[in-house]
């Protein structure tokens, strides 16, 4: 029997965590992209929160953009007029597009860049067809037919 390690999904889905014991079969990439690092946290039930390490990025240099069920961010840096001499350069300052697949409901209220770390905010909006809802019971007699309640109303 094959383990099947589930960190990918974890990695790059916001509130699929519900669905991931369902899923048995899911081919990931070794070439899957690692930048920027980023975090995806639970705030609340029905909240997340995407953090992404984005030091040198100004608010103009990044995008996002949601279409059906995914969140796109891009980085783009503006090229500079003067071109330092770098002797090492650890420092990544390369353009970026990472995707992230969200689930049935989930919107995005908002991002904010601050310290070098873009936060975007999720909340999972169920509709009020889809909650669960309570039925009463009723106790000591039986429940009434629809048509014997039509003709009593007449």
């Amino acid at each position: 029997m094959r383990q099947f390690d589930l960190a990918p999904l974890y990695r790059s889905t916001v509130g699929f965590d519900r669905l991931f014991s369902a899923l048995d079969q899911f081919v990931t990439s070794d070439a899957a992209p690692t930048y920027p690092p980023y975090n995806i946290e639970r705030t609340a039930e029905n909240a997340y929160r995407i953090t992404l390490a984005v030091a040198g990025f100004t608010d103009q240099d990044l995008s996002i953009e949601t279409r059906e069920n995914a969140l796109t961010v891009k980085g783009e840096r503006k090229a500079e007029a003067k071109q330092a001499e770098f002797l090492h350069q650890g420092i990544a300052a390369r353009g970026f597009e990472r995707r992230f697949q969200l689930a049935d409901h989930v919107q995005v209220t908002g991002a904010v860049l601050e310290n070098g770390l873009l936060h975007v905010d999720l909340v999972r909006e169920i509709p009020e067809a889809k909650k669960p809802r309570q039925i009463q019971i009723a106790s000591g007699s039986r429940p009434q037919s629809i048509e014997g309640s039509v003709q009593k109303a007449a």
